[in-house]
């Protein structure tokens, strides 16, 4: 089964960009869909945005539609969110999922099998 390590958290200032990556190992990494999620402190886990196996389709939470971009780079078995015009909002633990059961993309957590353990990303003003 695969392995996730995220990588790429920190702190930003509100309006700045940030990228967060995802290395994946001990699977064969073109065969997961992948997707990103984040929980901001005291609150549930929430959709950020997916990717399809082939990494042509991304789908995006309404609230960072436009400012974040999702990506995948399968001979590097790794991917990436870039995150753009950070909003203080945006402040959570972000977590990268791959899913090899199911088919398309999904934006319910229930649908992924391997989590990682999660990065910090902090907007302040």
């Amino acid at each position: 089964q695969v392995q996730l390590v995220e990588s790429g958290g920190g702190s930003v200032q509100a309006g700045d960009s940030l990228r967060v990556s995802c290395t994946a190992s001990g699977g064969t990494f073109s065969t997961y869909a992948m997707g990103w999620f984040r929980a901001a402190s005291g609150e549930e886990r929430e959709f950020v945005a997916s990717i399809s196996r082939s990494g042509n389709t991304g789908y995006y939470a309404d609230s960072v539609k436009g400012r974040f971009t999702i990506t995948r780079e399968d001979a590097k078995n790794t991917g990436t969110l870039q995150m753009d015009s950070l909003k203080i909002e945006d402040t959570a633990v972000y977590y990268c999922a791959a899913d090899r059961e199911h088919h398309g993309i999904q934006s319910r957590s229930y649908m992924y099998q391997y989590w990682g353990q999660g990065t910090q990303v902090t907007v302040s003003s």
